[in-house]
């Protein structure tokens, strides 16, 4: 049985319903996770699901900081193959205003510190990227967000969006106004702080990933507007339960044993002989690559 994970960001700490619940704590190569993973099944449907509170359950990290490759080796090693993750986000268009959930398709990268692989040491991995979000679990989480909450289905109107470029600043600081304005200038849709390198380790871990991003502000971008905190958290929290029901109703509704193309992501991207990888660099990365080497 594959494992269903969860991520949530900035204003979801809590985990989705389970039952028989167990806090697991691993120790990675890369450092200590965000947290203990919660495990558990969920709602009485026979699925695990493995949460992890991105920021700690006490959000002590920034986005700049966070662990990372330990939260997604963690993952790995739960056995998850499916990741729903959620994020608070600016918003760079008019029409997507405060409230509005969005199902990004598309990422651009402008993060300076952080590490963004899980390989290097003696391995060289060049994988494709083009699509960063699993389109499988795009189409999936879109539809149970819909479903869930959207005006189009049985929800209460919460406006659903499907597609569109989440720009990942590095932080903890907002945008200036002229980044904003720069970034607006491009067509993107989001700005936010923890998209990468979270997508590009769930490839380089062959775990299908998609997320569903809350908007909490205009950024600065617009007339007036001035990002805050209080005013970040109060619709982050606003934001709260319409997430929560959209991932519950696509953990829910997931077929079982979804194949994506992200589950073989890693075929033919191994660029070094096995023979020249060093034992410890193999030894590091066996959860991720055993079955390349």
């Amino acid at each position: 049985m594959s494992t269903i994970g969860f991520i949530g960001g900035s204003g979801i700490y809590e985990a989705l319903p389970l039952n028989d619940v167990r806090e697991v704590e691993y120790d990675t190569p890369y450092g200590e996770p965000s947290d203990a993973i919660t495990i558990g099944e969920f709602a009485d449907t026979g699925k695990e699901v493995a949460f992890l509170p991105r920021h700690g359950s006490n959000h002590g990290v920034s986005p700049t900081d966070l662990p990372y490759r330990a939260n997604m080796y963690a993952l790995k090693r739960a056995g998850v193959t499916h990741i729903f993750a959620s994020n608070a986000v600016g918003s760079l268009k008019e029409e997507l205003e405060p409230g509005t959930l969005v199902v990004p398709d598309q990422i651009y990268d402008r993060t300076k510190h952080r590490d963004l692989s899980f390989y290097g040491d003696g391995v060289v991995v060049h994988q494709p990227f083009a699509d960063p979000y699993s389109p499988e679990l795009v189409d999936h989480l879109t539809e149970a967000a819909e479903s869930a909450v959207g005006g189009a289905g049985e929800g209460d109107g919460t406006t659903v969006v499907k597609g569109g470029t989440y720009v990942c600043i590095e932080g903890p600081q907002y945008s200036t106004r002229a980044e904003s304005e720069f970034y607006k200038s491009q067509g993107w849709d989001l700005v936010g702080m923890t998209a990468i390198p979270e997508a590009k380790l769930a490839r380089e871990a062959e775990i299908a990933y998609a997320t569903i991003a809350g908007v909490t502000d205009y950024d600065v971008w617009k007339a007036d507007s001035e990002v805050t905190l209080a005013e970040v958290l109060e619709n982050a929290e606003q934001n709260q339960k319409a997430i929560k029901a959209a991932v519950e109703e696509a953990v829910r509704t997931l077929p079982d044993e979804l194949e994506c193309e992200a589950h073989t992501s890693l075929d033919g991207t191994v660029n070094t002989p096995t023979e020249a990888i060093p034992e410890e660099t193999q030894e590091r990365v066996e959860p991720l690559l055993g079955d390349y080497l």
